[in-house]
Order: structure tokens, then sequence, then C-alpha cells
């Protein structure tokens, strides 16, 4: 089984669209191991977002990440990483498609409701980063 993080960026929780997010997960079969609600200090969101460290939007997704509560949820499942990217949408919201969760809520590419790992790698240093207290 697989594991990825996923994060309900401050805009999904504002907008009461946490328990949909959620949802849309376990009906394609990942379950949820971990989760928590947090307000995420600067620091932590630095860490998870060091790439993009120096590129013109990173000040903007560092400000907004840190604007409200997030939810941190580590995902189990087969395939959990691809099938949590699908299910978000393209990251772009006007390239995300009717059905995934950008395609359906999104009008903002930084405000874009939530985050998923990209990669095997990814998901492990993330999960790292946002649930310390268990990995």
């Amino acid at each position: 089984m697989e594991r990825t993080l996923v994060l309900i960026k401050p805009d999904g929780v504002r907008r009461n669209l946490i328990g949909e997010i959620i949802r849309r997960y376990e009906m394609k079969g990942l379950r949820v191991i971990a989760i928590k609600s947090l307000y995420p200090s600067e620091e932590l969101v630095m860490e998870h977002y060091k790439e993009h460290e120096g590129k013109d939007f990173y000040e903007r997704l560092i400000n907004f990440l840190t604007s409200g509560m997030v939810i941190a949820i580590v995902l189990e499942g087969k395939n959990a990483i691809k099938c949590a990217r699908i299910i978000n949408g393209a990251t772009k919201y006007q390239d995300a498609l009717p059905g995934t969760i950008r395609g359906d809520f999104a009008f903002d590419e930084t405000e874009n409701l939530v985050h998923a790992s990209d990669s095997l790698e990814s998901a492990e240093r993330e999960m790292k980063i946002w649930f310390s207290e268990i990995y």
C-alpha cells in the first residue's frame, strides 16, 4: 500500500469543503490514516515549499498557506499518489476537468483548495514535515 500527503488549504477550510474533499478520496478507496487541523507556521510552510523558493509566486504561496487553518491528511491505498492527484485535478484551475476537486470548486491558481504529493519521494518528505510526531 502506498501513502501520500494531502493538504486541504485555507480556502477549502473557509469554504466548508472539508467533508466533500475527504469524501472524494474515500469514494476512490483511499483510507485516511492520519489527519489533523493546524494553523501552520511560516517555517513549516517554507520547508514544505522549499523547492519553489525564489520563484515569483513563492511569497504569495507562503502567505496564503499561513493565512488560516489547514487540514493535513495522510492517505493510504493502491496507487494513492496518482489517485489523489487525479482526484485533485490540474494545478491550474482553468485546466482542471469537471468532476475533480479543482475543476468543480477552484477559481484561482494559488488558492486552489488542495495539495497532494507528486512522487513517492515527495510524499515521504512531506509526511515527515506535517506529521513529524509519527514519521
